[in-house]
């Protein structure tokens, strides 16, 4: 791959991460959407399939992500719980953080067991 393709691609990703925080600012709700919708998935997907055009590694990819996907949902799931509790926000960032890297841990062990993906 040439290097200002990965510039492209870093600059791509960068962005949306950069609009996605911008529009959270004016509407919570339109940037939580922007941030929900996969973009990242599929322009990694697009990416890795544009680099070796083998759909089953593409296949595995997408299934990995499924089986991560549930993982994820802790950090949402947590973090608002423990700011409305009164728990500063470093602090609740924190353990939520360490909660996701426990249950992405799990989820990587379950996804390795019962699936086709290494």
């Amino acid at each position: 791959m040439v290097w200002w393709q990965l510039v492209v691609r870093g600059l791509l990703s960068g962005g949306l991460v950069v609009g996605a925080s911008e529009l959270a600012k004016r509407n919570e709700l339109m940037g939580a959407l922007l941030v929900s919708i996969p973009l990242i998935s599929i322009l990694a997907i697009i990416w890795l399939y544009n680099d070796s055009s083998d759909t089953e590694q593409v296949a595995n990819f997408t299934t990995g992500i499924l089986w991560l996907v549930i993982p994820s949902l802790t950090l949402f799931i947590s973090l608002p719980i423990f700011l409305r509790r009164g728990i500063e926000f470093w602090p609740a960032l924190g353990a939520a953080c360490l909660l996701t890297i426990i249950a992405y841990y799990i989820g990587v062990q379950l996804a390795t067991k019962y699936s086709e993906i290494t």
